[in-house]
């Protein structure tokens, strides 16, 4: 008889064995290390005596969130003292992560080179703003500036609006989840070569890559992708649309999924429209679709809409505030599980 593996997590969770030192400020990089705690890594967060700018303006409660499943000791790099402290830990532990500017931490004797000398085997991962070269390197980067420069506010909002900044700090997210996917792989190469190496990222290089087709219609195809409000850029009807007690969103681009979303709202003549025959004869002429469509979803409530469109197989969901979406039954799903996830790795 086989034995049976447990499909339950690790008590400890998969990188229990692992030490990190945490020298991160700000949201980039203590979001890497949060993936890595949140694996039961055995982080031990640096903090500074004196607490700089960029961690003073979160919240209490947001501290908790990037800075759980960790310890903490407040060293003074600035001193020979406190860099002996930090030495000590660098010696026997496994990742590094820190996001100083690069003159910083060679002033500050954290770089690549200087601690790898007191350890081989360290994973020494570092997000930057805009790269450890090049001609903004010396810059310091925030979310919002890598926003801008990465292309990304110039695709997001309404059409003709100007730039908008996306609602979450979706650079400084990205970099840290790119670098804590980076340490890990260097770890398993670390097993085969028993030698650690620096992984780098930063906010603008994780930008530019979550620009994903946008990046790709400019590259290939030679076209600069505009604004598309809550439409999506390239499929119709795929977006936001009006019923009669609210907005919600529908997705029916695929030539079976709008013929049954038309036959749903009873609109079914609208196929038949030389104008709306293919995806890309849809997306071209959206504006008069939309009138169209919208004028019978707006027979709809939203409730009665988005269950009759899910019974058909057509993508659709209401649109939820933060609150309702951890008071809904599907979304407090994943929160349970994610929740139990870090207790069980705490």
């Amino acid at each position: 008889m086989g034995t049976k593996r447990s499909t339950e997590p690790s008590p400890k969770g998969p990188l229990a064995h692992i030490k990190v030192v945490d020298l991160t400020h700000a949201r980039a990089g203590p979001t890497c290390v949060r993936v890595l705690a949140d694996h039961g890594a055995q982080v031990t967060q640096v903090t500074r005596v004196d607490l700089g700018s960029f961690d003073s303006i979160f919240l209490g409660s947001d501290q908790q969130n990037l800075h759980r499943n960790k310890r903490s000791i407040a060293i003074n790099l600035r001193s020979e003292a406190g860099c002996d402290v930090l030495y000590r830990l660098v010696r026997i532990a496994d990742v590094i992560v820190e996001n100083f500017r690069a003159d910083v931490k060679h002033r500050l004797k954290v770089d690549y080179e200087t601690l790898r000398g007191l350890n081989s085997r360290i994973v020494y991962g570092s997000i930057s703003g805009f790269g450890q070269d090049g001609p903004y390197a010396k810059r310091a980067g925030v979310d919002q500036i890598a926003q801008g420069v990465g292309g990304l506010m110039t695709i997001t909002g309404p059409p003709g609006g100007g730039p908008w900044r996306v609602g979450i700090p979706v650079a400084d997210l990205c970099a840290g989840l790119y670098l804590a996917h980076g340490i890990m792989a260097a770890l398993i190469e670390r097993e085969r070569s028993g030698e650690g190496q620096w992984v780098q990222t930063s906010l603008l290089e994780a930008m530019i890559a979550m620009l994903d087709f946008q990046a790709t219609r400019w590259l290939i195809d030679r076209e600069v992708p505009p604004q598309a409000g809550n439409d999506h850029p390239t499929a119709f009807p795929m977006g936001v649309f009006s019923t009669k007690d609210g907005m919600i969103n529908i997705a029916a681009s695929s030539n079976r999924m709008f013929k049954d979303f038309l036959k749903i709202i009873g609109a079914e003549e609208i196929a038949q429209d030389r104008r709306f025959t293919t995806p890309k004869s849809r997306a071209q002429h959206r504006s008069e679709l939309r009138a169209r469509v919208e004028d019978r979803t707006q027979q709809f409530t939203a409730g009665a809409l988005i269950e009759a469109l899910n019974a058909v197989g057509v993508p659709s969901g209401p649109i939820l505030s933060i609150d309702q979406v951890f008071s809904d039954p599907q979304g407090t799903s994943p929160w349970r599980r994610l929740s139990r996830a870090h207790s069980l790795a705490s």
